[in-house]
């Protein structure tokens, strides 16, 4: 991969060499590979047709998990979120100890790696409320919450500079990775003031209508900044500096057992 230099970028493909332009400017690059007919019946393609299945299955979890947060995630994620996510996903799919290689899941792995991961890297929830809060899942009854005692913004919260208010969010959510199905429930908070006076305890309760479900259960909790002008409030700065993370996962391997993280989440990726 080579980066293009000189006034006049190029788009396409001219003869073994693709012009194209990325998040990281205009690269180029030759074109290369191994025919499919070989790459798919090869021995010496045997680890990269395992490598290749195991990251496609990460790929369509984090795809299937995106699009169940997804509208607590419009507006807290960065650039390469779905990158990072798949990457965390293959570590979920290698820390799986019963499937062969090649056929390793993450239902099987560990789920709880994604615990703590940021959907804004730009924006850290562990680095934005330092709030101290409470979450939990209760399996049996399908209420994942976060409680969030009395606290006193513009010290326990960083916030950018033109913010007036925010709001806390949070959404949990029951996902079927094998069927690409899950549920939502989501909650906020009412516009709380960026000021110096103690806030009043916070309740974010989502309740999924589901029982005793088998299916992994996953808990995110986050921030949104605001401006009020006149009377109405506007996201701040198209949502760059809101935080969200996955703050408990539950994997349902432990049907029936409440999941509690104590007293605050602050893990990191």
């Amino acid at each position: 991969m080579a980066r293009q230099s000189g006034i006049i970028k190029l788009k396409g493909t001219i003869g073994d060499i693709t012009f194209y332009k990325s998040k990281d400017g205009f690269l180029a690059r030759q074109k290369g590979g191994v025919e499919k007919e070989r790459f798919l019946s090869d021995p010496k393609f045997q680890r990269t047709r395992e490598n290749a299945a195991e990251f496609g299955r990460a790929g369509k979890a984090s795809k299937a998990f995106c699009t169940a947060i997804r509208p607590v995630l419009n507006k807290t994620q960065d650039s390469r979120m779905i990158s990072r996510l798949v990457k965390s996903m293959m570590q979920v799919i290698k820390a799986d100890q019963v499937s062969n290689r090649g056929q390793r899941n993450v239902l099987d792995g560990e789920l709880v790696l994604l615990q703590g991961f940021d959907f804004n890297g730009n924006a850290r929830l562990s680095a934005t409320v330092y709030a101290p809060y409470n979450a939990s899942i209760a399996r049996a009854t399908g209420l994942l919450d976060i409680n969030v005692p009395s606290f006193t913004p513009d010290s326990q919260i960083v916030a950018p500079g033109g913010t007036t208010h925010f709001r806390l969010i949070s959404a949990g959510v029951e996902v079927d990775f094998e069927n690409e199905t899950f549920v939502l429930a989501q909650s906020s908070s009412g516009e709380i003031t960026f000021d110096n006076v103690a806030s009043e305890a916070v309740s974010l309760s989502n309740d999924l209508g589901v029982t005793n479900s088998t299916k992994p259960l996953f808990l995110v909790f986050g921030i949104e900044f605001l401006q009020q002008v006149n009377g109405s409030f506007y996201a701040l700065n198209n949502g760059a500096y809101n935080a969200l993370s996955l703050v408990l996962v539950d994997t349902g391997i432990d049907s029936g057992e409440d999941v509690d993280d104590g007293t605050g989440g602050e893990t990191g990726e």
